[in-house]
């Protein structure tokens, strides 16, 4: 799971000013709750919350292929923080966290799916979960004659 999300110190620091920007937002205690306010210290501790969340229950991977595939998935699953998910999007009817209620709770927003944010981000995770596999191509009937 350590492999899943970047380890390079502008991802985990990008993770450390999006905490910080929630804690602005609703008037928390930054320094209070975390010891300090580097966003580069902060991003390890969340990276970390992600990866136990990840591991605390059984994981469904899948490979989705087609056009726009990436935003399609995004868009079917909703967006990223639950809260703000439409109804009728996957987060959105089966999810409910917010990042402020995570951070005080020393946890990873509970996001019911993960979607890769871009096609290269989504080249590197198949990689990781699949290694070097083979992706079964299909024609659809009537569509792709």
């Amino acid at each position: 799971m350590d492999n899943h999300y970047p380890k390079n110190e502008e991802w985990i620091t990008r993770l450390g000013e999006k905490t910080k920007a929630t804690y602005d937002k609703y008037g928390y205690d930054l320094f209070a709750d975390f010891g300090t306010d580097d966003t580069s210290k902060i991003g390890p501790e969340v990276r970390k919350w992600v990866i136990d969340f990840m591991m605390s229950a059984p994981v469904v991977k899948m490979v989705v292929q087609g056009v726009h595939a990436v935003d399609v998935v995004r868009k079917i699953a909703g967006e990223t923080m639950p809260y703000k998910a439409a109804m009728g999007t996957i987060r959105g009817d089966f999810s409910i966290d917010s990042p402020a209620l995570a951070n005080k709770e020393k946890r990873a927003v509970m996001n019911i799916i993960h979607c890769s944010e871009t096609p290269e981000e989504a080249e590197h995770e198949i990689k990781h979960w699949f290694g070097d596999f083979k992706t079964y191509n299909y024609k659809r009937f009537g569509v792709d004659e």
